[in-house]
């Protein structure tokens, strides 16, 4: 039982924080919405406060018109019963009450501008008081402090709660006055009349009921004229960012509808102009591109054929360098290491063209990283060699299986060993091979130079680097991290770097172990584990 209170009340949290980031993420995302909801309140307070200002207003001018009206009725009866009493005997109790009784039906035949009304005839002789009324229950009702007022001869007025005929209690104004006698007697008379507010209480009810629907009426119909000028403005904008939208994902013939000669008729002329001005400068750039990709294919291709016959003939001088004059051999030499890096340009060049054509094509296989990683390593030791570099491999316990063209990923891991062993000043370079249920990782660690936060954010352009006074040992082409990024972005993994000045510099190689998987993580951190997080 207890664990399906838990999971209800679980799913109630659940629900509830469900509902509660839907109407966050609405309230942010809507302007409208705020304008509306915004607009609704601050009517809603303004118009509560104008009608309670109001209401306040015309129960006062019921209330005042009402009193004045009892007032003025309670006068004329106050003379009319000192006619009736003034000849009262004070020594006879049925004189007394028959007199009395007579005037209070007098005084409810006389009525008046105040409406229907109960009356109250007291008749004290010292402590002795004899009540005549015209209603059972309205005597004991009135209340104590204006009786000893109208005792002490004072006319006043109370608003009370007196009993109807049913027995409920209605609010009653009373009005109190003493009836003028014979000065010379010791007696007193006293007039009370009860003149209920139930008539105002419903008209007030009626008008309460008005203005609250009117209120509510109002609130909305401002409201909705709120909403209604929001959506007249945010409607165009919205228009401005589908098309803006449409124009960021290549549409450049994108345009907007011109209305008008409003603000946001001079809004769209301005997006259009915007618009037809970026599809010049695109299509001149696209045109610029189109054109240096042919001049570097082409000029590629057509060095093939006069690099071939230049390598020819000093490959012979190269082969018959121990002929020569040791200055001519050292020259051959030289010869033949500088037409090798100019193969590996054009080589690069030609690839780097198939990109930017988007002509390079992916032949992945299933292959273990493992003997692949441990190739490169095998291939890059007499460099390793030459710098008095070790290079440190690190690969798991089991085997690691991809998807991926093995040519690509081996010149890619070729570029990054012989970058670090090139900036690694002769310090050990760690390579380490790990991988995830679906990723697979390769990190190549130096302990050089590195690298600063701007360096890191050029590494991979082209013939990019950190210091052009500085002489490459190890001959590449400038393009090597380039066409690296782009392996890795055609396999649909990554290539990133990590640097510090003087700490060296790290870069790491994530690949979906199956094509066209999707990359969330990586089983290897991008920042080397045994620095502080201070340093990194």
């Amino acid at each position: 039982m207890r664990r399906r209170l838990r999971r209800a009340r679980r799913r109630a949290y659940v629900r509830t924080g469900r509902g509660v980031r839907r109407v966050v993420h609405a309230w942010r995302s809507s302007l409208q919405l705020r304008v509306g909801a915004i607009t609704m309140l601050v009517a809603a307070v303004v118009v509560v406060i104008v009608s309670m200002v109001l209401f306040t207003q015309i129960r006062g001018q019921l209330l005042d018109v009402k009193q004045q009206a009892a007032v003025d009725q309670s006068l004329a009866g106050v003379v009319y019963a000192q006619t009736e009493v003034s000849g009262i005997a004070t020594g006879d109790s049925a004189s007394v009450r028959s007199t009395l009784s007579r005037t209070v039906e007098g005084l409810q035949r006389l009525g008046g501008a105040a409406g229907d009304f109960d009356v109250v005839m007291v008749y004290r002789s010292g402590e002795d008081e004899r009540p005549a009324v015209s209603r059972r229950g309205v005597e004991p009702a009135l209340p104590a402090d204006l009786r000893a007022q109208v005792a002490a001869g004072s006319q006043a007025y109370r608003y009370a709660r007196v009993p109807d005929l049913g027995g409920d209690p209605v609010p009653t104004l009373i009005v109190g006055a003493p009836v003028p006698t014979d000065p010379g007697g010791g007696d007193s008379v006293e007039v009370y009349f009860a003149f209920p507010l139930d008539q105002e209480q419903a008209n007030l009810s009626g008008i309460r009921s008005t203005v609250a629907i009117t209120s509510a009426v109002l609130v909305l119909f401002v409201a909705g004229i709120g909403v209604l000028v929001t959506r007249l403005v945010v409607d165009p904008v919205r228009r401005v960012a589908g098309s803006a939208q449409r124009l960021a994902d290549g549409h450049l013939e994108e345009r907007l509808a011109v209305r008008g000669e409003d603000d946001l008729a001079r809004l769209a002329t301005s997006f259009n102009a915007m618009a037809e001005g970026l599809q010049q400068q695109i299509t001149q750039l696209e045109a610029l591109s189109q054109l240096q990709q042919r001049f570097t294919s082409d000029v590629s291709h057509e060095l093939r054929t006069p690099l071939t016959t230049v390598q020819m003939a000093a490959a012979v001088l190269h082969d018959a360098r121990g002929e020569f004059d040791p200055a001519v051999a050292r020259s051959a030499e030289l010869l033949q290491a500088e037409l090798n890096r100019f193969e590996a340009l054009l080589t690069d060049l030609l690839e780097i063209s198939r990109y930017d054509a988007g002509a390079a094509t992916l032949e992945p296989e299933a292959q273990e990283l493992g003997p692949l990683v441990q190739r490169v390593v095998t291939g890059m030791a007499s460099l390793a060699e030459r710098h008095d570099c070790a290079l440190l491999v690190s690969l798991p316990p089991r085997s690691v299986i991809a998807e991926v063209d093995g040519r690509r990923v081996e010149r890619v891991l070729r570029n990054l060993v012989g970058n670090a062993i090139e900036h690694g000043r002769g310090k050990p370079v760690e390579i380490t091979l790990a991988a995830s249920r679906s990723a697979a990782a390769i990190t190549v660690r130096d302990h050089g130079v590195g690298l600063t936060a701007e360096d890191a954010q050029h590494v991979f352009d082209r013939f990019w680097r950190a210091d052009p006074s500085r002489v490459r040992t190890v001959g590449g082409s400038g393009l090597g991290l380039s066409i690296s990024l782009e392996d890795a972005r055609l396999h649909g993994g990554w290539l990133q770097v990590w640097g510090l000045p003087g700490e060296g510099a790290q870069f790491r190689l994530t690949l979906p172990l199956a094509v066209g998987a999707e990359l969330t993580s990586s089983p290897l951190p991008l920042r080397p584990p045994m620095l502080s997080r201070g340093q990194a």
